[in-house]
């Protein structure tokens, strides 16, 4: 690829979640600090959300790694599950050994037996959901139902949600408000602003090793903005389609034209692009058939 090229030891834009590109932005960074803070008060759920790409993902192993020894964590990255799947998956992650036709009863007595010897120990345990606007209704009420256990000092298990805007519409749900009444923190992640775009780029390419004074141009880094709209996971595709590109044509510097040729070639952003005139389309239309409508009477 063009790792050597530019000089770098990988590859800086990929889009699996990896801690060591962390960006600190002041979205994630305010999100980052919620968690924290959040975590160690130890009361109730907690909510992140955010739209696709936004790095809700990467935050939440950030979170985790951030974590003290005083802390157990247990992670499900799909919790499209039902109740007793959704407690198995639980017990699995706290490591608990269990017959395979274990029952209900049996489940819950065993997951409650883990969380106390734990909390012996001065542990706190949390639970991190990824895609949590996913869960089914029934098992987010057993969610709230787990968080019942407590010592006389403090709650045995405390969850943290990561999710989409649609999470939140779950949550407005008159059947589960009971849960929607414990989330005691809850912070939504923003696309990143034209300058903190900026410093993202050198930061994941300083990161990958690259030691130049500026290998996107200001004019590249505006394309990148615009195109994108600030969502990390699209600037990411788009600058690694721009650096092929740059590499391509045996360059050190991309371009505006680079990213805006990344950008043609790029799936996701039809339908950002495609709002705007599907709007006007649509407001055309209206505005045809009053006009016929006036005209007629």
């Amino acid at each position: 690829m063009y790792a050597t090229h530019f000089g770098l030891r990988e590859l800086p834009f990929g889009i699996t979640p990896d801690t060591s590109f962390f960006f600190g932005s002041p979205h994630s960074q305010e999100a980052l600090n919620t968690l924290l803070v959040a975590a160690r008060a130890g009361e109730g759920f907690i909510k992140i959300t955010g739209e696709v790409g936004t790095g809700k993902t990467l935050l939440c192993r950030k979170f985790m790694a951030t974590l003290g020894p005083d802390f157990v964590t247990a992670y499900i990255p799909n919790p499209y599950l039902e109740p007793r799947t959704l407690m198995l998956a639980l017990a699995d992650e706290l490591e608990l050994a269990l017959a395979r036709d274990v029952d209900q009863h049996q489940l819950l007595k065993a997951v409650n037996a883990r969380l106390l010897a734990l909390a012996g120990e001065g542990k706190r345990v949390l639970l991190c959901l990824d895609e949590a606007q996913a869960i089914p209704l029934e098992s987010l009420e057993a969610l709230r139902l787990l968080t019942n256990l407590e010592t006389e000092k403090r709650k045995l298990l405390q969850i943290v949600l990561f999710g989409q805007p649609e999470l939140d519409r779950k949550l407005a749900l008159q059947s589960i408000r009971q849960l929607a009444q414990r989330i005691t923190f809850h912070y939504h992640l923003g696309p990143l602003r034209r300058d903190d775009l900026d410093y993202y780029v050198a930061h994941r390419l300083r990161v990958a090793g690259f030691e130049g004074a500026r290998l996107f141009s200001q004019a590249a880094v505006t394309r990148l903005y615009r195109a994108s709209g600030g969502v990390p996971r699209l600037v990411n595709i788009l600058a690694h389609k721009a650096l092929m590109l740059c590499y391509g044509e045996g360059r050190h510097e991309v371009s505006g034209a680079h990213v805006r040729a990344a950008a043609r070639d790029t799936m996701a952003l039809e339908r950002r692009r495609a709002w705007p005139w599907a709007a006007l389309t649509t407001l055309g239309a209206s505005l045809a058939a009053g006009m016929t409508w006036a005209l007629t009477r």
